[in-house]
């Protein structure tokens, strides 16, 4: 996916803007960047973050930048900030989304008289770099960042440094975060609202879906009013969103602690004293009796608390991330050695899964390789049963704004290929929306044959209406594309 941070001040910001992007270090891996505007101009600095965090990359370009405005990012994709030089003035731009129009928007620049865009490894052009294209065919930065708006098929929240301030301009749909933080004589623009606590910023305001303001360091003034349509990202509170962060008011390990609560509710049996697991059972009134419940390091460990909470049954950490190494969420482009380094981070106890029935928590199931491999491990260890509760529904479709998942194909969600063995290479589309209704046999037969396949003992998605339950917005604010499929 991607961060971004921002900073105005009457004073030097440069440390400000090194810590609040390392803030956004688990967002994304491949590149990170910093761009100031002080009395010397424009500086910049860009490093690849795949083998180290951004940390250790930028330790030194903090000695070497000044400047009293700046704009930072931790990227998944292209490089940036990106530098550019416009009939509307130099600025620096951070961009966060996905452009699924690129081909169009690009035929388009170059029809309008854009001359070039520079070509990335595989071909591809930097999407920061062509969401400047698009402002720059306007006649003020505004009017560009409203036509970015309009133009732009997917999702695209941007970031603009200039020399009279910060200009921030939300997705039109506000499917990603913007908060804007306040301390004396600065502030800062921010996609966690938690990057900037530690930095003595408090609370300000969050913009609305495709809002834009300009920021300097004595104000905050809304150019553009908020649409009145919110579609904000709900696999934020589920998975990306760091703990300590809010949107839209909703604290995302509160939100965990009400998702695994949810979850918990949802596995307690009619009768006290039955359940699939024994005939005599004591705990509560469960369809299962786990041993202990546990979350899968980092982001299940939330859910799986709200879980024991509600249960009673006690939670427990049979597997700890190994965080010297590990102390971020580094994953390599390549998915075999992402299946390796996720295998490598976590660290078994052997005295809490021996002769033990577990109940794990995950955020999701994507492709199935690594939770199955888990559960593979846990059985040669000793575990007795391994049920799983995945914190959101079965994911049916590739999500179309936010590019959260890696994934080059639908086909490497488990649940389309096991769709695709039932129902041929064409599904309709009110085919898959039964697929995606838990009370649909289909949805059943789906839920049993991925269950089977992963070796599970049990196998229970979170449903949908009690996630958006979890969240506590209305459904309409919330994008659930990737669950339902519905815009």
């Amino acid at each position: 996916m991607g961060g971004f941070f921002g900073v105005t001040s009457k004073e030097d910001c440069v440390m400000d803007l090194f810590f609040g992007t390392d803030y956004h270090s688990h967002l994304g891996t491949r590149r990170g960047g910093m761009a100031v505007y002080g009395k010397n101009g424009f500086q910049r600095s860009i490093h690849n973050i795949e083998n180290s965090p951004f940390r250790t990359k930028f330790e030194r370009d903090v000695e070497e930048l000044a400047g009293n405005s700046g704009i930072g990012s931790i990227s998944d994709n292209e490089p940036q900030p990106l530098l550019i030089q416009s009939h509307l003035g130099s600025y620096a731009i951070v961009t966060v989304g996905k452009i699924n129009n690129e081909e169009a928007l690009v035929r388009q620049a170059f029809e309008n008289g854009h001359i070039h865009f520079m070509e990335m490894s595989g071909g591809r052009i930097n999407a920061t770099e062509l969401t400047a294209s698009i402002i720059n065919q306007k006649q003020s930065l505004v009017e560009g960042l409203l036509y970015a708006q309009e133009m732009i098929e997917g999702s695209m929240t941007i970031l603009l440094l200039t020399p009279e301030g910060i200009y921030a301009s939300r997705d039109r749909y506000g499917r990603t975060p913007v908060v804007v933080g306040k301390k004396e004589n600065a502030y800062c623009v921010s996609f966690e609202s938690f990057a900037y606590i530690n930095l003595g910023y408090h609370d300000c305001t969050e913009l609305g879906p495709g809002e834009i303001a300009l920021i300097s360091p004595t104000k905050i003034q809304s150019l553009s009013q908020p649409r009145n349509e919110l579609k904000i990202c709900s696999f934020l509170w589920v998975y990306y969103g760091y703990p300590t962060s809010s949107y839209e008011g909703i604290n995302v390990e509160e939100m965990r602690y009400r998702c695994g609560q949810t979850l918990a509710r949802r596995d307690l049996g009619p009768t006290k004293g039955s359940c699939s697991s024994c005939n005599s059972c004591s705990k509560s009134d469960r369809t299962v009796c786990p041993d202990i419940v546990a979350g899968v390091p980092d982001s299940g460990i939330a859910h799986a608390i709200g879980y024991a909470n509600e249960s009673g049954i006690p939670f427990a950490r049979p597997f700890i991330k190994y965080t010297p190494t590990w102390p971020r969420s580094f994953m390599p482009q390549n998915q075999s050695q992402r299946n390796l380094i996720a295998k490598m981070k976590l660290i078994p106890v052997d005295a809490l899964i021996h002769d033990k029935s577990l109940l794990l928590i995950d955020d999701s199931i994507v492709r199935g390789t690594q939770l199955g491999e888990t559960t593979d491990f846990l059985y040669k260890s000793g575990a007795r049963e391994v049920h799983i509760r995945p914190a959101c529904p079965p994911l049916l479709f590739g999500c179309k704004y936010l590019n959260f998942s890696r994934s080059s194909s639908e086909l490497d969600l488990i649940t389309r290929r096991i769709i695709r063995e039932r129902e041929g290479d064409y599904v309709s589309p009110d085919l898959l929306a039964d697929y995606a209704d838990p009370d649909s046999q289909n949805y059943k037969e789906m839920v049993e044959e991925i269950r089977k396949r992963l070796n599970f003992t049990s196998l229970k998605y979170h449903r949908l209406d009690d996630l958006i339950e979890s969240i506590g917005l209305p459904a309409s604010s919330l994008c659930t594309y990737c669950w339902s499929g519905k815009e």
